[in-house]
Parts: structure tokens; sequence; C-alpha cells
């Protein structure tokens, strides 16, 4: 068995799977560990990528998982490392995006990296070290008023910085255009200014694709899930149908959303408009003791053999803050994600076989529930949002975690058709 080519460090689970998914499309042949793999690799694969909770975790607690991910991936020969983070760089105040960069060029003896969270396929781009989400910076996107990490500031260099004991720095798109000898004697000339940090500006996937050969020496890479597709070519591979065939489908239909994002917010009322049966849960009934688990369940069984249903959380900014300050910040979203995880379990074990799981934390806490500890990564259905294959309750389950931020209005409805 071949050691790997790139050992992949995610820090929530529908980043890991949208990473996976750019690889997969860029030719690498990838597993998905659902948290550090206790064994050593045991399939022939070109990247492994580890899927962490550590997104919200206090900061000390998000170290040591990438930690101890790092350590692992080293321990199968890994060529080269990439952390990935959210194409918003949401990170709380004290991190942590930028204390886990730094502890895990610490132990790799590492002095330089970059930095850029552009995806422009899901209209992420990054231009003089300013993020946009679509034709908006991102503190102006909706992201400022998420309920675990507001982003209320655009410009990465500053923000990065504010996280960082090392200088962080910015190679920007003038650079980037020139390709990728001007990133690589950009490189050497922050180096030589002190700079160990920078910030990578990309607009484009040709700005990516330009900028991935001057980092094929680098030892770490941080990154969103955009600059995946640059690196697969470093290891001279190409582009590969046959890697995201997935087991034929079957069984029931169904869809959990944790997230209040502005796209699964239109999602939502776009699954409901067009006539599908869908069920709010109210996180006021679950903290006075309401089992609302077991409520949701019993609604979905007669309605499951129809077609998919839909049990949400999701809600306005408004109506997620008063929640928050009646229950707390940190409770209101463990409870919320509790009670959809178990509801996520619940309709696997009564014949869901095809699960849409929306939300980076909700997505964590259901594949814990559903003990998925692999997955096999299969066909995108939107930019950054594959189908996968595991094993869940002792059976095959399809499931597909969204990033609360991405997809199409209709995505709850047209996943299903990709598999169709």
């Amino acid at each position: 068995m071949s050691k790997l080519l790139l050992g992949c460090i995610a820090d929530d689970f529908t980043g890991a799977t949208d990473l996976a998914n750019n690889l997969v499309r860029a030719g690498m042949r990838v597993v998905q560990a659902i948290g550090v793999p206790e064994d050593p690799l045991a399939a022939d694969v070109d990247a492994v990528v580890i899927a962490l909770k550590s997104r919200t975790n206090p900061v000390g607690k998000a170290i040591g998982q990438s930690l101890a991910a790092l350590r692992w991936l080293q321990g199968q020969g890994a060529r080269q490392i990439y952390f990935k983070y959210c194409s918003t760089f949401d990170s709380t105040a004290a991190g942590n995006i930028g204390p886990v960069t730094e502890a895990l060029m610490d132990a790799m003896g590492c002095d330089f990296t970059i930095a850029t969270p552009a995806f422009p396929d899901n209209k992420r781009t990054v231009f003089k070290g300013y993020l946009f989400v679509g034709d908006v910076l991102l503190s102006e996107s909706g992201m400022q008023n998420h309920p675990l990490t507001p982003m209320t500031d655009p410009n990465l260099v500053r923000v990065m910085q504010s996280q960082c004991q090392r200088k962080v720095g910015l190679i920007d798109h003038a650079v980037v255009a020139r390709g990728a000898a001007a990133v690589t004697e950009r490189i050497a000339q922050l180096q030589a200014e002190g700079v160990a940090i920078a910030i990578v500006d990309a607009v484009s996937n040709d700005d990516l694709l330009r900028t991935g050969p001057a980092l094929a020496a680098l030892p770490l890479v941080t990154a969103g899930s955009g600059v995946a597709i640059a690196l697969p070519a470093n290891f001279g591979l190409a582009p590969s149908p046959a890697a995201s065939v997935l087991p034929p489908t079957g069984g029931l239909r169904a869809v959990v959303s944790g997230s209040c994002s502005l796209a699964t917010n239109r999602q939502v009322q776009d699954f409901i408009a067009r006539g599908g049966a869908a069920l709010a849960i109210d996180p006021l009934r679950i903290a006075d003791g309401a089992d609302v688990a077991a409520e949701a369940l019993a609604w979905a069984a007669p309605l499951l053999e129809r077609g998919p249903v839909l049990v949400y959380s999701t809600a306005d900014s408004g109506a997620v803050k008063s929640v928050q300050s009646r229950l707390g910040v940190e409770e209101a979203g463990a409870m919320v994600e509790r009670t959809i995880a178990a509801i996520a379990r619940g309709l696997v074990e009564r014949g869901v076989r095809q699960l849409v799981v929306a939300g980076g934390e909700t997505s964590g806490a259901c594949v814990q529930a559903l003990g998925i500890t692999q997955m096999q990564i299969g066909p995108q259905i939107d930019p950054g949002v594959p189908w996968c294959h595991a094993q869940a309750l002792g059976q095959g389950l399809h499931v597909t975690l969204k990033s609360g931020n991405f997809g199409g209005d209709d995505f709850f409805t047209r996943a299903f058709e990709v598999l169709a």
C-alpha cells in the first residue's frame, strides 16, 4: 500500500465532505474519516480527510484534536498536510483558525504557510485580502448574524493577525495573476520580511490553479476547500469520474436541518412551497422538557412512504436570538443538535436510506449519533456538496452533509434527483 499523498484535517463535518468532494473531482481517491481513526489506514487511497468537530470548541480542545489528527496522518506517511476551514472563515473571537494553524506549524517545524478560504464555485472570493460572499463583503452577507461564529470584519489579514502570534501578510491578486513563479517569488519576499502566514487572493478557479504549483513545496497548506482543485495535479493526478461511483440507492428519504443560514432558510421555504411535508421543531419546547424527537418521528412515520420529509429548526436571526437569550448560546445550539441527531437516528431506524443533513454542527451531531466512522465520496449535488455512502446503524446509508451556506434554493428537492 502506497503512502498518503495528502493528509487533511477539517474543522467540521460538512467542510470535510466539501473538501473530499473537490479532491475526488480532481482525481484523488479519498476516504473521509469521522474523528481521528484508531487503527492504521487499511485502504489504498491518495488522501484521507479527517473530519473533526472543532470549529466552535474551546481553543485548547480544538488544538488538541487537530494535533491528534496530524500525528495519525504523519503516521500514515502523508507527504503534505491540509488544514481545512470554512469558506466564510468563520471562527470565534479567540480562534480557532489562527491558533490551530500555529499549533500545526509548531508541531511540523513549518516556517511558512498560506491561508485562503476562496471558493469561487460557491461565490467566495478574496480580493486585496477582503472576503466577499457573492457581491457583498463577508460582514454584509448574513454571516454577521451567525449564532455561534458571527463575522463582522471582512479583512482576512486583520482577522488572522488578531488570532496569531506570527506575522500575517498578503499575496494579492496582481501577484497571483502573474502565475506560480510570481507567487513563489512573493512567498520568498514575505519570508524575508518576517511573514509566516500569507492570505492569498483568488477571484476565480483560474487563480487557484495558478497558485497551486507554488504550494507543492509547502509542508502545510491552510484553506477552504477551493484550493483542493489545484493540489492533485502537484502529485501527477488528473480527474477521473470513476472515483465518484456509489452503491445503488434505495429506501426512504428525509431531510433534517439545524442551520440558520440565509441559504438554508431559502431551501426550507422552497421545499415547503413545492408541497413537501415539513415540520418545524421548537427549541423552547425542548427546553421545557417535551420529547420533541419522539413527536417528530411520530409525525414522519405515516408520511415517509409518500416522499421525502423535512424536519427543521431553521429560523431567522431574530428567532434564534430570542431562544439564545433564554437558554444561552451554547446550550441552545447543543440542545437543538442533540434533538435533530436523535431524529436522524430514528429516521434511519425506520427505513430512511437517503438522508440530507443541513448545517455543520448539526451534521457533526448526526454523524456521531448514527455511528458513522468512514464515508465514500460520491457525485456532486451542488459545488462543495456531494452524496456519500456510509455504514450507519449496521445499514448502508446514502447521506449528504450540507454546509448551511451552500446549495441552491431547490437543494432539498434536487439532491434526491441526483441519486434517482
